[in-house]
């Protein structure tokens, strides 16, 4: 009988591990979002630097209709404003600007929000972004509506690689 209940116990320990592995799976998969003709992948924040007011929020809208459309506003309970902003370089200096009249998502076409350019800016944190939490974001669009999104706080070095890579010989 003793061998029976350590086999048992071995079949309910594999089937835990397997329940985990679909349900980190599951978790995987809602990374992504889909509103309309729009596809938004993989919503990420750096986690703060210590006690800093701003952040920034990245992102990728993949437009697969046959219309343009604009991401006109962002919104989070993560930090008193939120807006779209763009990295350029002026003068040998990088700088920081707001997009005017939303940034243009064109019909189509992929358009990434990612360090060095495009990204929500974060201003006025309610608390410190910490590495594995997430915040909820609304998203904007001209056309195709509203959506709510997690931003998943990543480690502060990460750059925005999450797909697997593949070794090939």
């Amino acid at each position: 009988m003793p061998r029976f209940l350590t086999r048992l116990n071995i079949i309910h320990l594999v089937g835990a591990a397997l329940a985990l592995l679909i349900a980190m799976l599951a978790v995987a998969q809602a990374h992504e979002y889909q509103l309309g003709q729009l596809h938004i992948d993989h919503p990420w924040a750096r986690a703060s630097a210590g006690p800093a007011p701003t952040g920034a929020a990245y992102l990728t809208i993949d437009n697969k209709g046959t219309q343009a459309d604009r991401l006109i506003a962002v919104e989070t309970p993560a930090a008193k404003r939120a807006e779209i902003h763009q990295s350029l370089m002026e003068g040998g200096v990088m700088k920081m600007r707001a997009v005017e009249g939303g940034l243009a998502l064109p019909a189509g076409a992929s358009t990434a929000l990612a360090p060095g350019g495009y990204h929500v800016m974060l201003m006025g944190l309610v608390k410190p972004l910490k590495e594995g939490e997430s915040f909820p974001m609304t998203l904007t669009f001209e056309k195709a509506g509203k959506v709510e999104v997690e931003i998943t706080v990543e480690p502060i070095g990460y750059s925005g690689e999450h797909k697997m890579k593949m070794k090939t010989n």
